[in-house]
């Protein structure tokens, strides 16, 4: 094959089947890709099926890499593209239900479509003429809008467990239904998802959020049963009342529905889980009016959630990072109401966490998916328009090499020294190096009584901040 410059992942893939026929085997596109082409949407990848066996695969483009070859798939990278080839196969039992106990290579592409999961996704093309393959009736279910297991249902669930919310996430993100015999195995099997490794379902789970159908996505795993079997935190929020001058769309569920469904495609999947978690310690802390006189309350639920939050970022595995900004998308979704009361150092502190664009989209989605008041997003807004960004992160006007020449010793007093600077510069007091040495000088002795000093700045600090209960 040529190394010139390939244009796009479709020549990609049309270069490397017409490399394999070349040299007399079978190669077809596969899969995803084809059921793709004839929805005329845009592929996000090109998979190749072929007959030739992966080490001839990789005889033949030597820069490839054998990603799964104990499945026979080849990885054929040029530039920044890839496409997989895998050799026809037929799979011999699942006895753990996530992966083939014998993979038994074949040269028929008919034997090949039988162990995939749906017929939408059993189709095949020849690149050079564009003839479609289909020995599972895939074509009629694209033009019915049908996911079907091929062959019987529940031995295609049984083989990998994943396939069950596949199934839902194929529905929601095509607007298609489930044929009934397909879909009462689902049901039936629901339990058995948890059998799936927490990264392929937290992958799974994240498109399902991330492909732009996240609602209907999220109202079938309900619907089928999966949704209690891989997130019970969620599913629990079926049913839980809020206060309707806050929340007059309904229960958590719907208020959590009708925010997802607002979520664009592509949206980042800490922004996704954020929003779908954000009031998942309201279910637990649930009081109503009878027991509070008043009102539905939620009190204590940000910190609640945050820390059944903890727990679900850890069971599906997770980054530190990626869990951080999630945390902090929960521990910060009740600040906005208080912006307007916010100090200045408060206000700019708070809005340089950091990725702050998730906090506000979190917000604007909350506000629009309950009481549609978006004061707080607009004044921020309008703050961060206003406002030059060395103004929000400014340089320190003094640092603690300045401190030690000034004659202070270090201690707990030099971060409350530094912290109070900030605060003073970030109101706008303090402009020059010269007013902070005189800021600090007046304000902490240098060899004074720390103790003093320390709980007079505690007192001088006291804005408020984090002290948000969350109780709507």
């Amino acid at each position: 094959m040529a190394h010139n410059r390939v244009v796009t992942p479709r020549e990609l893939a049309d270069s490397v089947c017409a490399r394999l026929r070349g040299h007399g085997y079978q190669a077809v596109l596969a899969g995803g890709c084809v059921r793709d082409l004839l929805l005329q949407r845009a592929p996000v990848d090109y998979d190749v099926a072929t007959d030739a066996l992966p080490e001839q695969v990789m005889s033949l483009f030597p820069d490839a890499l054998a990603v799964g070859a104990q499945f026979g798939v080849v990885r054929v990278l040029r530039d920044e593209l890839r496409v997989e080839v895998a050799t026809f196969r037929s799979d011999v039992g699942y006895s753990d239900g996530r992966r083939p106990d014998e993979v038994v290579y074949t040269k028929s592409p008919e034997e090949d479509v039988q162990r995939r999961d749906f017929t939408i996704n059993g189709l095949l093309m020849r690149p050079e003429t564009g003839e479609i393959l289909d020995f599972v009736g895939g074509q009629a279910d694209l033009k019915a809008g049908v996911i079907r297991a091929i062959g019987e249902p529940q031995p295609r669930f049984e083989e990998d467990k994943l396939r069950l919310i596949r199934a839902v996430r194929f529905a929601a993100r095509l607007g298609f239904g489930v044929e009934p015999a397909t879909l009462a195995a689902i049901r039936r099997q629901a339990g058995e998802v948890s059998v799936v490794s927490a990264e392929r379902l937290r992958e799974e789970l994240t498109k399902l959020l991330t492909e732009g159908a996240a609602r209907r996505g999220f109202e079938l795993l309900e619907e089928t049963g999966l949704l209690a079997m891989a997130l019970p935190e969620v599913a629990a929020m079926k049913g839980v009342q809020q206060p309707p001058q806050y929340h007059p769309e309904g229960d958590v569920w719907t208020h959590t529905l009708l925010m997802i469904d607002e979520l664009e495609a592509g949206a980042p999947a800490t922004l996704v889980w954020g929003v779908l978690l954000h009031d998942v310690g309201k279910p637990p802390t649930f009081r109503p009016i009878v027991e509070t006189g008043d009102r539905i309350r939620f009190d204590g639920h940000v910190d609640v959630g945050v820390r059944m939050a903890e727990v679900i970022c850890r069971r599906f595995r997770f980054s530190n990072e990626d869990s951080e900004q999630i945390l902090a998308l929960i521990a910060n979704h009740m600040k906005f109401k208080d912006v307007g009361r916010m100090r200045q150092a408060t206000l700019k502190r708070f809005v340089r966490m950091p990725r702050f664009e998730e906090h506000m989209e979190l917000h604007r989605l909350d506000c629009a998916s309950s009481n549609r008041r978006l004061e707080a997003y607009n004044f921020v807004k309008k703050m961060l328009a206003e406002t030059a960004p060395e103004e929000i992160r400014p340089v320190k006007l003094l640092n603690g090499n300045d401190l030690l020449a000034m004659g202070y010793k270090r201690g707990p007093l030099f971060s409350q020294i530094l912290a109070s600077l900030e605060d003073a510069q970030l109101e706008g007091k303090l402009k020059s190096r010269e007013e902070a040495e005189r800021y600090a000088l007046g304000k902490f002795k240098p060899k004074g009584s720390e103790t003093h000093e320390e709980g007079r700045v505690a007192a001088d600090r006291g804005d408020g901040v984090g002290r948000s209960t969350g109780s709507r």
